[in-house]
């Protein structure tokens, strides 16, 4: 489940495997987005503290100069999304030669058709043996045979989920498409709401954005398209209680980890019933003193949406009310 440490689960490993004698880049870890990365390498500079083994982060939108900087100190570790890795390639600039551990974090999104061609590019950049791994909290189908096709005889480890489940409370709310923004608004009258908003597409989350802040709330939104400086800024007037929502599309949010985080709010339903999972994995965090509650905006038109995402995830999603 999102939350129970499947960061860990490949960073000691990882960590205990690295030669700090040597100069060489040993391992490399490839992430969705912006925010994963960051997040990694937080828990990657704990984990590593006091033993000689650097780690640097390379990621799109950022100043490649400074980047450039990183790698003349040799780090042992790179963290980084798919495109500034695999320009870095190219360029020559990060070698390749010594990575003896490549691993894919969120490895359904990174195996999406629009990193395929970059990430086996990356994956050619390396000497054949290596280990290559991948983790995710879903793994559709597809994705697996696409992983499967990358490897040379792979083993699927599936864990269980009957490690500690977190206390999370689904539920929904019929509401007119119009009047969505009303009811979004009014929740945030709750005590202490604190919302991580799921928005369809960017379009959507802008004029979202606009309208809520027109009615007078704080609102700060985070998507693909996001200067990184932005996002740092956003995430972080967020977690210091200065901003009531957070508007993300689902790219943007993939393993953001927020501590305190109360509420998920559904302002579209997903596609996907495993987007469900990802979304509702931001709340009531394994290890959290918090609860979670996953509150679905849904129309007349979206009930059998809904229904069939409680059915596929065996979870009680019930119909709530406001007074």
């Amino acid at each position: 489940p999102t939350g129970s440490g499947k960061t860990l689960a490949y960073l000691f490993p990882v960590l205990q495997k690295i030669d700090p004698e040597k100069k060489d880049t040993q391992a490399v870890i490839l992430a969705s987005s912006r925010e994963l990365v960051m997040q990694i390498h937080e828990e990657m500079q704990v984990w590593s503290a006091g033993s000689g083994i650097s780690s640097a982060t390379l990621i799109g939108g950022a100043n490649i100069k400074r980047q450039l900087d990183k790698l003349k100190k040799h780090p042992r570790i790179i963290i980084g999304t798919p495109g500034r890795v695999h320009e870095l390639i190219k360029k020559k600039k990060l070698k390749m030669h010594e990575v003896k551990t490549l691993v894919l974090d969120e490895g359904d999104q990174l195996l999406a058709p629009e990193h395929k061609g970059t990430l086996e590019d990356i994956i050619k950049s390396t000497l054949a043996d290596r280990q290559l791994l991948l983790f995710s909290a879903t793994l559709p189908k597809v994705s697996e045979l696409e992983a499967q096709r990358l490897m040379n005889d792979p083993e699927i480890v599936r864990v269980g989920t009957e490690a500690e489940k977190p206390d999370v409370d689904h539920g929904y709310l019929i509401t007119d498409a119009r009047k969505k923004v009303d009811t979004l608004k009014r929740l945030t009258v709750i005590e202490a709401f604190k919302g991580l908003v799921f928005v369809r597409d960017i379009g959507n989350l802008n004029v979202l954005a606009e309208k809520l802040r027109f009615k007078g709330l704080s609102v700060g939104v985070i998507h693909g398209d996001s200067k990184k400086e932005d996002r740092v800024k956003t995430l972080k007037a967020f977690r210091e209680e200065k901003l009531a929502l957070l508007l993300a599309t689902d790219v943007a949010a993939r393993g953001l980890d927020i501590p305190s985080l109360k509420y998920v709010i559904n302002y579209d339903l997903p596609d996907e019933t495993r987007q469900y999972v990802h979304r509702a994995g931001r709340t009531g965090r394994v290890g959290s003193q918090v609860d979670g509650n996953v509150i679905s905006l849904v129309t007349r038109d979206d009930i059998k949406k809904i229904v069939k995402i409680s059915k596929e995830l065996n979870i009680d999603i019930t119909e709530k009310q406001m007074y």
